[in-house]
């Protein structure tokens, strides 16, 4: 980029460098650090085909070029390449991958305007924040079904589609004086998409899930619509919020009836819908809960909340709890990842090389999904134990044919030297069992 950071600068500390001279004030560095960001997500090309790898080998004239434009007014961001994910019902999701230039203003624009909003956020919203996450959302759910007989699990109908952009603006206009975001993200909001086809659709709401500046732009919008109101309207009730995943936690149907009745249409004030048939009042039904209700779990986040069989870790007693433990829909998504890696073929490689291949996106599942009720996720990486031994079944002769012995070579294997994630965690689990 072209710029310097002066050798009399302080160690730890930075310049800034703006141009004065130009309509808005942009610190170079805000851009450089942008692209570190967006890098570190990754993430494919944009209509233009432009790869990270590729916007980086001309890096210093690309971020200039960023900087120079958005810094004068001039930046136009290009349409957004649009990708459609099947679902499992049929139907589609649709992304919205911008280029690789456009997520680096964007994250410009965020970083600039997160700190501004982020105090205001309650502390309730989980979704896309700073010292916030999926697994704490997860876990404070947890605590509150426990102490609350009710759960009214929302579900928001095309969120990301539905939002209408002349109040995003207003309400992004509430956070920030400064007139260059407010600028680029109506711009952002008025990008049209490219199909694979090259055919342009125009929108007239919704922004983009893949847009690097969507979760915060959400965010906001359901600051205002939602989580501010419930804290005015119903001070008393909990509610966790990860973007537009919603609990509330209630203590009579009574109450979840009237309750959600209210969100029904303060949500339609605001433009949005709740799905007729995700949105449901759950009863949090136990061991000690045992009223008949057709809604005895949901799922959040990845995790089903139902009534379990678990083990007191103290007393070492069984008892019913309603508790989170992987989802069936998250098994499917990891069962087809691990059919995915296709280990029965991977004849040429050596253990050590498929560990190093798995280990991290099977240690992500662990640090999730193995957070609550783990015991649940070991039967799904069993799979992995049964793709290991097709490996070897057909890489060494002594295995051929020979499954049985060969899951129980494997276990020797494990013992002696877990390299995997699943056999390292384990084994982890069972020594925590013997020492309870």
């Amino acid at each position: 980029m072209r710029c310097s950071v002066k050798k009399t600068c302080q160690p730890g500390k930075r310049e800034e460098h703006i141009d004065k001279t130009k309509p808005y004030e942009i610190d170079k560095w805000s851009v450089v650090e942008g692209w570190k960001r967006v890098k570190a997500k990754g993430g494919g090309p944009g209509i233009d085909g432009q790869t990270i790898e590729a916007f980086e080998r001309n890096l210093k004239d690309n971020l200039y070029k960023i900087w120079n434009r958005m810094s004068s007014g001039s930046y136009f961001p290009s349409a957004v390449k649009k990708c459609e994910i099947p679902k499992e019902n049929g139907k589609k999701r649709v992304l919205g991958i911008p280029t690789v230039q456009d997520r680096v203003a964007q994250m410009v624009a965020t970083l600039k305007l997160e700190p501004e909003v982020e105090p205001n956020f309650h502390e309730n919203s989980y979704g896309y924040r700073p010292k916030k996450s999926a697994v704490e959302a997860v876990g404070k759910a947890r605590e509150r079904c426990w102490s609350h007989n009710w759960v009214i699990d929302l579900d928001i109908q095309g969120f990301f589609d539905t939002i209408p952009h002349q109040r995003m603006l207003e309400l992004v206009g509430k956070h920030t004086g400064e007139k260059w975001i407010l600028l680029y993200v109506e711009r952002w909001l008025q990008a049209p998409m490219q199909t694979a086809e090259g055919r342009q659709e125009e929108r007239e709401r919704g922004t983009p899930q893949g847009g690097v500046i969507s979760p915060l732009l959400a965010n906001i919008y359901l600051h205002h619509a939602y989580d501010a109101w419930m804290q005015e309207e119903f001070a008393s009730l909990l509610f966790e919020r990860y973007a537009d995943d919603i609990i509330v936690h209630c203590t009579t149907e009574k109450q979840a009836r009237y309750v959600l009745e209210r969100i029904r249409q303060r949500l339609e004030q605001w433009g949005l819908t709740l799905h007729p048939e995700k949105t449901k009042i759950v009863y949090c039904q136990d061991g000690d809960r045992k009223e008949d209700y057709p809604h005895t779990k949901f799922t959040f986040l990845g995790y089903e909340f139902r009534a379990r069989k678990v083990r007191n870790a103290q007393k070492g007693n069984i008892f019913v709890s309603f508790t989170p433990a992987v989802s069936p829909k998250a098994q499917k998504r990891i069962r087809y990842t691990i059919r995915s890696w296709r280990l029965g073929m991977r004849t040429p490689m050596t253990l050590e090389a498929i560990a190093e291949m798995v280990n991290p996106v099977v240690w992500g599942w662990i640090n999730y999904y193995g957070r609550y009720h783990r015991s649940a996720l070991g039967p799904v990486l069993r799979q992995l134990d049964m793709s290991l031994a097709k490996w070897a079944m057909r890489k060494y002769k002594r295995c051929h044919r020979r499954m049985v012995h060969t899951l129980r070579w494997l276990a020797q294997i494990a013992r002696e030297r877990p390299i995997l994630a699943h056999w390292n965690w384990r084994w982890s689990m069972r020594r925590a069992a013997r020492a309870v």
